[in-house]
């Protein structure tokens, strides 16, 4: 078995979260493999081109770090490849809307800038363990088998195989075992904006996705459509097409999905051009390449967030970003959508470090939509800008398990808050 040179770092998943986590780690001078199955990185933003970043601003305050510097990058591009608008959705604050091809270059560049040793369509394949220590992971892409040695491990990869099969207990959708629906979204241009969004009171286009279902034009799980302006002028962004009750670890029932989805993007788009004004003259520009997927597993860690955390405006000592988000719950065994709002308005809880830390594996990370929390406070946290930074957090945890030959249970989370509030991290000392 062939093994490549060592690393301090290596991450699991080059989604937001998975990206956040190496950048920062590299920056701080350790050296980084990040693995990626795929053969391109972003994650949800990959998968979902043009999805706004939503949860970046909790009342009113940008979350910072990371997330803040990258968004920033592509707002003072010439011509500017991103601006700051406000959600249609009163629930929701402001969201960033970007190009999202220029997006994905400069999350190369900041990867390429810090060192980061990028290795896409590699599988990882087992964890290999020494009792409760991480010791290597056997890994595959398409020409070989190969071993990774490393000192610190980070899951970002959303599922969480790694984690799982490191033996951390874990959870898979809610209490009765239903996930969130996945979406396949897609970019319409040549959209007439005057026509299309002159009807703000509705931003779900009821009555046109009730004629679509009652001519049989449109699946009865269209009732809502979700449509906003794209990033560029007369584009539309479509977040509409969700398909329910898959278990998203089988690929097979994934792939048989995506396939509906598919097809039911297809439909919307035509039924909009024949009937929704303002799509006259519009076309499918671009259609997502597969499902982004909101839940599988969630892990069982140091500490579980609640709903009653949230519900408290939680701040915890630990607290490692800021969120505001409604409990955004798409789908989870029904055909509805909620968005109910849990935190006061201008309030907010902090996501506690502890959720990304297990009990039992020493040197071992999880970030992003694996992380511990109860199925209601899940579908507050999941959004990609607290990902980035959860990421970042675990970056910055990995310089004092390398430097000080710690456990991941014994990281100073003092330190690890003042660092993030050093590098920009906003709302973490109340």
């Amino acid at each position: 078995m062939v093994s490549v040179p060592d690393a301090e770092v290596v991450v699991i998943g080059a989604g937001i979260a998975g990206l956040g986590t190496a950048i920062e780690a590299a920056r701080n001078g350790l050296s980084v493999y990040l693995v990626e199955s795929t053969s391109g990185i972003g994650g949800v933003m990959a998968q979902c081109p043009g999805m706004p970043l939503g949860a970046a601003f909790p009342s009113g305050k940008p979350v910072g770090g990371l997330l803040q510097e990258f968004a920033d990058i592509l707002i003072n591009m010439s011509p500017p490849a991103a601006e700051i608008r406000p959600c249609i959705l009163q629930e929701f604050g402001p969201e960033i809307f970007y190009d999202h091809e220029v997006a994905i270059a400069v999350l190369y560049q900041m990867l390429d800038q810090a060192n980061v040793n990028l290795l896409l369509n590699t599988t990882v394949l087992e964890p290999v363990m020494e009792k409760k220590h991480l010791a290597h992971l056997l890994c595959r892409n398409r020409n070989k088998e190969f071993t990774i040695n490393g000192r610190v491990f980070v899951d970002c990869s959303g599922d969480g195989d790694l984690t799982a099969k490191a033996g951390v207990p874990f959870q898979l959708g809610n209490d009765h075992g239903h996930m969130m629906g996945a979406s396949m979204t897609f970019i319409m241009d040549n959209v007439n904006w005057e026509d299309a969004f002159k009807n703000n009171a509705d931003p779900y286009f009821t009555a046109y996705a009730a004629k679509g279902i009652a001519e049989g034009r449109l699946h009865e799980d269209l009732h809502k459509i979700y449509i906003v302006k794209g990033f560029y002028q007369d584009t539309a962004f479509f977040n509409s097409v969700v398909k329910n009750n898959v278990n998203w670890n089988d690929q097979l029932e994934t792939a048989i999905a995506a396939n509906e989805a598919r097809k039911r993007s297809l439909q919307l788009a035509q039924f909009a051009i024949a009937e929704i004004p303002g799509f006259e003259k519009a076309r499918l520009a671009c259609l997502g390449p597969g499902l982004g997927i909101r839940e599988t597993r969630k892990f069982e860690g140091l500490y579980r967030l609640t709903a009653a955390d949230l519900a408290g405006a939680v701040k915890f000592d630990d607290g490692i970003v800021a969120c505001d988000n409604p409990v955004d719950d798409v789908f989870r065994g029904t055909n509805e959508m909620t968005h109910d709002r849990i935190v006061a308005e201008g309030d907010y809880y902090t996501i506690p470090f502890r959720t990304m830390v297990p009990a039992h594996v020493d040197n071992l990370l999880f970030a992003g939509r694996n992380i511990s929390a109860d199925p209601v406070a899940f579908a507050s946290v999941r959004g990609m800008s607290q990902c980035m930074i959860m990421g970042q957090a675990c970056g910055i945890a990995a310089q004092q398990v390398v430097e000080n030959n710690l456990p991941v249970q014994a990281i100073n989370t003092a330190e690890l808050v003042d660092a993030l509030t050093a590098r920009g991290v906003n709302g973490l000392k109340v």
